[in-house]
């Protein structure tokens, strides 16, 4: 029976190599630039230049990363499991330090930023000069006066959110972005929430998928009304170090003012 022999070693070299594969594509370091324009965003903003990063579990991120965004960036926004149950704070704060280069940090909860004792985290936040975005907003003002709103939730699935609160700490600011690390948020919106971005990540844009099938959509950005939402596939994995047709990301994006039907093409580096 040799051919069956011969038959279990090349499934089991087909199965060494299908998981390498799916290893070496988790770690790959892909930094997405895009234009986004918008009818209201304001005009005495010029440019606003956004590095978002999401679903970091317990990846350390590469120095060449930050060196393709460096000088590029106006603030940083992480949306969410920064970490995982036993990711050490140690491997959290040399994260921090990292982005920290390219400007300042904005956080939003996650679930999995709650696992394990996450007083910790949060002090590790403050420690750093984070501004955690939990159910709060901050506003953003040009030198003529326009303001932007950022706003942020906590975690949708750990049932902490307050959209309402939210956007009770807004002022009349013409454009918001709002910050969720679940893209369920959708849900909750309503044209006079006045929400022109949302981003979000949580999926991993499925993290495994075969043949196009996975358990989440793929990221990407979907316009719906006035509203762009951006959900990313997340940096890190979640269970295993795995990923199949779901490539990591990472986002630069440029918020410009311009018709709402343009959309700028995504150029992709990956280091």
């Amino acid at each position: 029976m040799l051919w069956v022999s011969g038959l279990f070693i090349f499934i089991i070299v087909v199965l060494f190599v299908l998981v390498f594969y799916m290893w070496r594509t988790a770690m790959q370091d892909r930094l997405i630039f895009q234009h986004l324009y918008f009818n209201n965003f304001p005009e005495g903003f010029g440019d606003m230049r956004i590095f978002f990063i999401s679903d970091i579990h317990r990846r350390i991120i590469s120095d060449r990363l930050i060196e393709g965004a460096l000088g590029k960036v106006d603030l940083v926004i992480i949306g969410g499991d920064l970490r995982e149950g036993g990711v050490p704070l140690l491997r959290v704060e040399k994260n921090l330090l990292k982005l920290k280069e390219l400007g300042p940090l904005y956080f939003v909860w996650g679930n999995n930023d709650y696992e394990g004792d996450f007083h910790e985290l949060d002090a590790t936040l403050l420690k750093h000069g984070v501004k955690i975005l939990d159910n709060t907003a901050v506003s953003f003002e040009s030198h003529n006066g326009k303001q932007i709103a950022l706003l942020g939730i906590d975690d949708i699935t750990e049932e902490r959110d307050r959209l309402d609160l939210a956007l009770s700490d807004c002022g009349n600011e013409p454009f918001r972005v709002l910050v969720s690390h679940n893209p369920l948020v959708k849900e909750q919106l309503m044209p006079e929430h006045r929400i022109s971005l949302v981003l979000s990540g949580h999926t991993h844009g499925g993290q495994i998928r075969l043949f196009g099938f996975g358990p989440y959509q793929i990221g990407g950005i979907r316009r719906e009304g006035n509203c762009l939402y951006v959900t990313s596939n997340g940096y890190g994995t979640s269970a295993v170090p795995l990923r199949l047709e779901a490539r990591p990301e990472t986002h630069l994006f440029t918020l410009k003012r311009g018709k709402r039907t343009e959309m700028g093409e995504a150029v992709e580096k990956t280091y």
